[in-house]
């Protein structure tokens, strides 16, 4: 039987083609570094850019389904096989989905004029082929444990076609329902992946070191209760974004996972920055939202947009950084160990969250804490493509012997 390894060796085309991972990370990321670079001179006036969305609904969308959308393609056509015991997509296959991507992140760019139903479909066709391409390789491997992924990648992408309805009907898309169900759909599959994953390499990691603490194992009772929480207080906050039981919701959601946190041990990960990233990432989750529900109880405590950006940066941004650098050493044959590229690059991203929340703090230095919070943001994403670039774009070296 041909394994994924002979699959990967077959292909004789270009290197990035050869696994899922290696097109929408290098892509994603630096989609997110070039997507910065033009959204922080828009702030100011000096680019306008050809799209038919508001400045603000174009950014979000840029970050929410173009940059999330690429990180979770990556890491599921590579964790797929994976989980399925099928052969991965390589070669044209995965170029044709990739290129699926890209030609969404370029009609929304310039979709003013375009007619909102063509800019939608275009947009659309990748996470509805990339829904129908995990379908069938959880059917065909029997996986039923996973189609809970799938289903959240299905809301994910009925969230943009959410966002698209309502950029089409002149409504302020940053702020609405699709803006909202995206990203609690990228929530949960934090939630969900991350709790399988960040326990599972803390384990490994600390038991080669023969450490006698180790992470309370991963999905127990306490975890699908906190999942349950979870959900509620998002379903909550996509329907009641400023409803009071909004707010107590997800102040209980938050407090459940920073306790979810403690039961995995990061403490004992400090010596490794590779496995301490994954915890500081899965912690902007209920620092998240502690955050919104202090301020729907005490509006003005830190400015929405900047609770928000805890989910959107923090969360989010932190996680897949975290998952790409981590997936990109282990797929290449390299050291699972931070050199100190990587180690900058998760703090350039550090920086970007916190500046983008002290803004909200402190509106008299926004326009200095957001020209800071988009420098750092770039340089971690354009970092990340400039350290693991040739390992996402060229084959790993043969070895010898």
């Amino acid at each position: 039987m041909t394994s994924t390894a002979e699959r990967m060796r077959a292909w004789s085309g270009p290197a990035i083609l050869s696994y899922g991972f290696r097109p929408f990370f290098f892509g994603g990321a630096v989609w997110a570094a070039i997507a910065m670079a033009l959204w922080v001179p828009m702030l100011s006036g000096h680019v306008i850019l050809p799209t038919a969305f508001d400045p603000v609904s174009w950014h979000a969308h840029a970050f929410l389904f173009g940059y999330l959308g690429a990180a979770v393609a990556g890491f599921l056509l590579t964790a797929v096989p994976n989980w399925t015991g099928r052969l991965p997509i390589v070669g044209w296959r995965l170029g044709l989905l990739a290129a699926s991507w890209l030609a969404g992140r370029v009609v929304v760019a310039v979709s003013n004029g375009l007619p909102a139903g063509l800019v939608a479909g275009v947009d659309l066709a990748f996470p509805v082929i990339l829904a129908l391409v995990i379908l069938r390789e959880i059917i065909a491997g029997r996986n039923w444990r996973n189609l809970m992924v799938l289903g959240m990648l299905v809301v994910f992408a009925l969230a943009n076609a959410l966002f698209h309805w309502d950029a089409a009907r002149g409504a302020y898309a940053a702020q609405g329902y699709g803006t909202r169900l995206g990203l609690g759909a990228g929530l949960m599959m934090i939630a969900v992946i991350g709790g399988r994953v960040v326990p599972s390499f803390t384990r490994n990691w600390l038991v080669k070191r023969g450490s006698d603490i180790l992470p309370v194992p991963p999905m127990q009772r306490f975890d699908k209760a906190a999942l349950l929480v979870l959900l509620a207080a998002l379903i909550l906050w996509v329907a009641l974004p400023l409803g009071r039981v909004t707010g107590v919701a997800l102040a209980l959601a938050g407090g459940v996972h920073a306790v979810r946190l403690t039961r995995w041990a990061g403490h004992r990960t400090l010596a490794e920055p590779l496995v301490t990233v994954l915890h500081v990432g899965y912690a902007f989750l209920p620092l998240g939202a502690l955050a919104l529900a202090v301020e729907i109880l005490i509006p003005g405590a830190f400015g929405m947009a900047g609770a928000q950006h805890l989910w959107m940066a923090g969360a989010i941004g932190l996680m897949t950084l975290a998952v790409m650098t981590r997936a990109t050493l282990g797929h290449s044959g390299q050291p699972l160990t931070a050199g100190p590229g990587t180690v900058a690059i998760y703090l350039a991203l550090v920086v970007s969250v916190l500046a983008r929340v002290a803004a909200g703090l402190w509106p008299g230095q926004a326009p200095l804490l957001h020209g800071l919070s988009g420098l750092a943001w770039i340089g971690a994403f354009g970092g990340f493509a400039l350290v693991y670039g040739a390992l996402l774009l060229r084959r790993p070296a043969k070895k010898q012997g």
